[in-house]
């Protein structure tokens, strides 16, 4: 068979390891040709590609990023998107696509598959709010790397008596936030699926200066929102293809607003795009591997429209349907079981 594949929307550690194990086994195992688009459906639509050979895809396992790629294209936003990538996979001789991506590159994959296209899916996103799966690679990373940043922040809030707040990703889902939070020992955390009620926060923040503790760490994902309109965030920059609007500011609007109604020093750190970048961790690497063979498998068996899984321990196939049906959201009663470690 002759299979392409390509990575679209936000890198994220482990996109190099899917690739490696998709071309591996699908030259060692079963014979095939594998072509990579460039920078995600933008290279489909442009017949942009390399062929991946077992060569060139040597030594990418631990590397962040992806070797191909990416970009938030979106070919449904364009007049003849749906056609051009049909005409791509005829001209190329392709029998499918594997698509790695979140729940933009994969919804495109989705409405491909019910347009006529064979495709394969697997699920990455730091954010892990993917559905049909229970966890997506990327995320172990991503949660390592903000937990660091928190236990080295605590240092520095102890020494100088500051409240620290620390922005990490997260736009609609609050896992990250939510995770790195309770493993770096965060006073409060806040996340996009409980509006939060800023005068709730600083209660908190002078609680911990009554008990004798004079520093706090304020854990917001980016997504985090004030409820009755008791604090103003601003939203930055234009929509992507996918409509979605550039999130921002968050951890800046946080560090005025404790300041200022608690008269404590308050600074913000925004971790960005740091917790998408470096090397993945072990947990990912085998994760995204597992992913990668199981996705090469589902396109010898002909199981096109499914995307690859982890559920409890096992990979499985799920229709590519079932994964972006709907966001995973971090469930309240879970965000509620730790709160009684806050402040």
């Amino acid at each position: 068979m002759r299979i392409g594949i390509l990575t679209g929307g936000g890198d994220c550690p482990g996109l190099n390891a899917v690739i490696r194990a998709v071309v591996r086994k699908a030259i060692d195992a079963y014979g095939d040709q594998v072509i990579g688009f460039r920078d995600g459906w933008r290279g489909v639509l442009e017949g942009s590609f390399e062929e991946l050979t077992i060569d060139s895809t040597r030594g990418i396992l631990p590397r962040g990023g992806t070797i191909l790629g990416s970009s938030r294209t979106n070919p449904y936003k364009r007049e003849d998107g749906v056609q051009r990538v049909r005409n791509i996979l005829s001209d190329f001789n392709l029998d499918g696509l594997i698509a790695i991506g979140g729940e933009d590159t994969l919804g495109v994959a989705n409405r491909l598959h019910g347009d006529g296209v064979k495709v394969i899916g697997v699920p990455k996103t730091i954010d892990n709010d993917l559905g049909g799966t229970d966890v997506t690679f990327g995320f172990d990373t991503a949660l390592h790397i903000a937990t660091e940043a928190i236990d080295r922040l605590h240092t520095t809030a102890e020494s100088h008596n500051r409240i620290l707040v620390v922005e990490v990703m997260g736009r609609t889902a609050g896992w990250i936030a939510l995770h790195s939070g309770v493993a770096g020992g965060a006073d409060v955390i806040l996340i996009p699926e409980i509006p939060f009620d800023i005068d709730e926060v600083c209660r908190l923040i002078r609680r911990r200066h009554e008990r004798g503790r004079y520093f706090s760490i304020v854990v917001a994902a980016e997504g985090a929102t004030p409820k009755n309109g008791l604090m103003q965030v601003a939203q930055t920059g234009s929509t992507d293809e996918f409509g979605h609007v550039r999130l921002g500011g968050i951890g800046y609007a946080l560090e005025r607003e404790i300041e200022a109604r608690t008269g404590f020093e308050t600074r913000a750190t925004v971790l960005g795009h740091v917790q998408r970048g470096g090397t993945p961790t072990a947990f990912d690497r085998v994760l995204a591997t597992r992913l990668g063979l199981a996705a090469i498998d589902a396109v010898h068996e002909g199981k096109w429209g499914m995307m690859a899984a982890l559920h409890s321990t096992h990979v499985e196939l799920v229709p590519l349907a079932d994964a972006v049906a709907e966001v995973r959201h971090v469930p309240v009663e879970q965000y509620q079981h730790f709160d009684v470690l806050f402040g």
